[in-house]
């Protein structure tokens, strides 16, 4: 059987992107976007928005979609999707799938993924964040 495609939103607000802390670590990876399994009969861009929802009460509008690749430390099939902050505020909404949300700045971003973002992702926050600093 084949795992099915993980959707992550990139979602940036204030100058800043939205992180999520696992409450169960998956290997090395600690802080990430909010993602999860695409759900059977629904896009890439739906799946990213249903999972911020669902993980982080913060309803989200799907902008584009950044590229996907297998991921270099888990294996799964990742999608990114950049999103647009919609209504509501980021929270611990699954209490069982996080630890903890945080608003990181360009800058800082090493701090919370020190083995660097997928190219892709890194490009387009570099183009929403980078010019801030």
């Amino acid at each position: 059987m084949v795992e099915q495609p993980v959707a992550a939103a990139v979602i940036v607000r204030g100058g800043r992107v939205l992180l999520v802390r696992r409450a169960v670590e998956e290997g090395v990876l600690r802080w990430q976007f909010p993602a999860g399994k695409v759900e059977a009969g629904e896009s890439v861009e739906q799946a990213a928005v249903r999972e911020t929802l669902e993980e982080t009460g913060l309803a989200v509008v799907a902008l584009s979609l950044l590229g996907g690749r297998v991921h270099p430390k888990t294996g799964r099939l990742m999608y990114y999707v950049a999103c647009s902050p919609g209504s509501g505020e980021a929270y611990v909404a699954d209490t069982e799938e996080l630890a903890e949300v945080a608003w990181v700045a360009h800058a800082d971003i090493p701090e919370y993924v020190p083995y660097g973002l997928f190219g892709p992702v890194q490009d387009h926050l570099d183009g929403e964040l980078g010019a801030g600093e």
